[in-house]
């Protein structure tokens, strides 16, 4: 059976003195299936909401309020680095061996992690940059002044960028502050999106690439939080009011394709997926596990919550961390295929100007020749026996070609025969025709 793991990050001083739970510790790494249990934990961590990044190799949590992010190793299980930067880090993702970060003063800084190199934008945005997030080409940054940036990954990290580096657009539909993110996996111009969510009650469904609103969603309270469903076909938003909603996109009556109604078309969503217990309080951070059948929820007084979205019954406590839970993050199951893997971070440096790339080889980088590819294949390799089948039919289709010419040219000859014998009979009875003409005369 395929294993679900995902990690979760707390803020805040505990809430109660439970001498069950283990004091200091601040990010859990959670088993959920076969059996749910805690596998393992980091200490000294206190990162809000949207500040949790995790890699194949290591977690990095921005702290509360501060300029420090804490950098844990999960192949050792130990904290590995204390990183320090010029500004208080409000948001962070990865894209890659990149770390994404949005600063309270507006800016997107991008550290590579295997070379220490640190890229900071100018302040593009008037206000905090309140959640980020990163596609294979782009980096979208959605900000308390409530634009959404749309940013060029590959121009961010070009070795000699513009003195001014300047977003690619601007999305500005919403009217007050940006409290969530997510974008869809598709890289393709006319089926690329994301969603939005916005303190003005509403989350807003974009092409982010040609900044078309696709459409515009409505609650009856303003959304904290929202996940899009690993294949993009749904999204799940928790709202203020401790409410739920999931939301189709491509079912009976579409919000999105050539079957839906018109973009300008504003949706009403009222009728909720589930509530939180009262007690337990709205969700501060949700997460959908890969196949989108289950649905985490973790709230302020410190339970994460499971819910089955295919039956939607009572939500099932999976654990009580004594804190605000403000993250939660699904490890993917299966592993990204790369050529490098990141085994000690490099801490970032701005007074660089080379780089050494710090890193272990996962694959082999030279090309396998001819010879070893025949010497490591058992009896004859597919190239041979190709090659092989080619020789034999070669003649074969040299015979055929042979037949089709002969038949052609014994076609010609006929023609020609013909041809001949039209011009030989026309001689003939012109020269009939003179001998009666003159006879006349």
């Amino acid at each position: 059976m395929l294993s679900e793991d995902f990690i979760s990050a707390i803020c805040g001083h505990p809430l109660s003195s439970n001498t069950a739970i283990a004091k200091d510790v601040g990010i859990y790494c959670h088993a959920l299936s076969p059996t749910y249990s805690v596998k393992s934990t980091f200490k000294k961590s206190s990162a809000p909401a949207r500040c949790l990044a995790v890699s194949e190799t290591h977690v990095f949590a921005a702290q509360h309020e501060k300029a420090y992010v804490h950098v844990y190793s999960r192949l050792r299980g130990n904290q590995e680095a204390f990183v320090a930067f010029p500004e208080r880090i409000r948001c962070v993702t990865l894209a890659g061996d990149v770390l994404i970060m949005g600063t309270a003063e507006g800016r997107v800084m991008l550290w590579e992690t295997c070379t220490g190199r640190l890229v900071s934008t100018p302040a593009r945005h008037v206000q905090a940059v309140s959640c980020v997030v990163a596609t294979p080409y782009h980096v979208l940054t959605g900000s308390d002044d409530s634009d959404i940036h749309v940013w060029s990954l590959p121009q961010l990290l070009e070795l000699d960028p513009p003195a001014e580096q300047e977003p690619e657009r601007t999305l500005s539909n919403h009217r007050a502050a940006i409290t969530s993110l997510a974008a869809s996996p598709s890289v393709t111009i006319d089926t690329n999106f994301c969603v939005s969510a916005s303190k003005d009650k509403s989350c807003i469904i974009w092409n982010y690439q040609t900044g078309d609103v696709l459409r515009t969603l409505l609650f009856p309270s303003f959304p904290l939080c929202l996940s899009l469903d690993p294949s993009a076909r749904a999204v799940c938003v928790a709202c203020d009011d401790g409410s739920l909603y999931l939301t189709e996109l491509f079912a009976d009556q579409p919000l999105l394709g050539p079957a839906s109604e018109d973009a300008a078309t504003v949706v009403q969503v009222s009728s909720p997926f589930g509530a939180a217990p009262p007690d337990v309080g709205p969700a501060s951070c949700l997460a959908l596990s890969y196949d989108g059948t289950t649905l985490l929820t973790g709230h302020p007084k410190g339970q994460i919550l499971r819910w089955d979205v295919a039956d939607n019954k009572t939500p099932v406590e999976l654990a009580n961390l004594n804190a605000v839970v403000t993250n939660l993050v699904f490890v993917p199951p299966f592993s990204e295929k790369k050529a490098t893997k990141t085994v000690n971070i490099v801490k970032p440096s701005q007074a660089e100007r080379s780089y050494t790339f710090a890193g272990q080889l996962e694959t082999q980088l030279d090309p396998v020749s001819r010879f070893d590819a025949l010497l490591n294949t058992p009896g004859f390799s597919d190239e041979t026996l190709q090659s092989a089948i080619a020789a034999f039919e070669q003649p074969a289709a040299t015979a055929a070609e042979s037949a089709t010419e002969q038949d052609l040219r014994k076609q010609n000859e006929e023609l020609w025969e013909i041809i001949n014998e039209q011009r030989a009979l026309q001689k003939h009875t012109l020269q009939r025709y003179v001998e009666a003409k003159s006879s006349h005369s």
